[in-house]
């Protein structure tokens, strides 16, 4: 049973990558400019350098042709030369996007940390005033858009108070080489160099960062983790639970949270893929060196190859977190797999 949902979800995987690519390939025909500029990022190349790219990208073959030749070089990772920049666009990839996933699992682990107890919290006290005012301040959250709430952050925590940098991964008096290009573990790599004041000064930076991109999946896992803990609450073993004498406590920590949390494990996953495209504003309104400020970047100078590109590593990495949600939940919650499907 379970080999037979794996195979599911991977044939479904398949085909939205599929989907995804060909979707890519696409923009080269339809993007603005010159279709050989828009696959290799080349401008003003002579007839020799013309014919070579013509072969090698097919241009005077079938589609059919051309997006085979397009997979293989997706595979071996020539993507194309930005042509703001004149590096590979796959380069590019590959040193921006750990930072945008750094801020991301940042983000992730504030809005667990915080969500799902306060979620508990606000279920074990239902209709009391820690539920209201749980309630009220998710409200306000999901309410707030995240661009107001980095502004305001910034306008009172690092142009009021001083406590916080406005921009940046890290101060320009420290060098940090890049190894993984996730800063902080990088730090700790290097042995916490200048006494540990860089490390102090990368959290500073990500503080702000990570509290405006955490807002949304906070709420969220607020209010999905108190409705499964409420549905829970109101099943039959509760209640022989309730009747035997347990107290509130001994209810939720030992037979309501483990079930109610099942659902909730899905959520987490599929959140994480919302802040990938939540990252792109944060980073823009922070100056974060990710790959979605770049890609929004590429899109005000029309550097196509580069957009294809960033839109190609986001969207695939939205599917991969997708399935994995998918797979976690599965794992812990086999039942989900028939119900899936219409079996009891």
């Amino acid at each position: 049973m379970l080999i037979e949902y794996l195979l599911r979800r991977l044939s479904l995987l398949l085909f939205m990558v599929v989907t995804l690519t060909i979707f890519t390939f696409s923009l080269n025909y339809l993007f603005p400019g010159d279709v050989l500029t828009n696959f290799s990022g080349q401008v003003n190349t002579n007839y020799t350098q013309t014919q070579a790219l013509v072969e090698k990208y097919r241009i005077d073959e079938s589609l059919l042709v051309q997006y085979g030749a397009f997979l293989a070089r997706i595979a071996t990772g020539d993507w194309g030369i930005s042509l703001s920049s004149g590096l590979n666009v796959f380069e590019h990839v590959t040193r921006l996007f750990p930072a945008t996933l750094e801020l991301c699992v940042y983000a992730l682990c504030v809005a667990v940390l915080l969500g799902i107890p306060a979620g508990i919290i606000a279920s074990a006290y239902h209709r009391r005033w820690p539920d209201r005012v749980i309630n009220s301040l998710t409200l306000m959250g999901f309410s707030i858009p995240i661009f107001w709430l980095a502004l305001l952050l910034i306008m009172v925590f690092c142009l009021g108070l001083g406590l916080f940098p406005m921009s940046g991964r890290i101060g320009l008096l420290y060098e940090i080489q890049p190894v993984s290009n996730f800063i902080l573990v990088d730090i700790i790599i290097q042995g916490f160099p200048y006494h540990g004041l860089a490390f102090f000064d990368a959290l500073r930076h990500l503080a702000l960062p990570t509290i405006v991109l955490a807002m949304y999946p906070t709420t969220v896992l607020v209010r999905f983790t108190r409705d499964s803990m409420l549905q829970v609450l109101e099943q039959n073993y509760i209640k022989t639970a309730r009747a035997k004498g347990l107290n509130r406590r001994q209810l939720i920590l030992h037979h309501a949270l483990r079930n109610a949390l099942l659902p909730v494990i899905k959520q987490i996953g599929l959140q994480f893929s919302t802040l990938i495209t939540l990252a792109m504003v944060t980073e823009v309104i922070f100056s974060w060196p990710g790959i979605g400020r770049w890609l929004i970047d590429s899109i005000y100078q029309r550097d196509y190859p580069a957009i294809q590109g960033g839109l190609l590593a986001v969207s695939m990495f939205v599917i991969l977190a997708n399935m994995l949600a998918e797979f976690s939940h599965t794992l812990f919650d086999p039942l989900s797999r028939n119900q899936a499907y219409g079996k009891v």
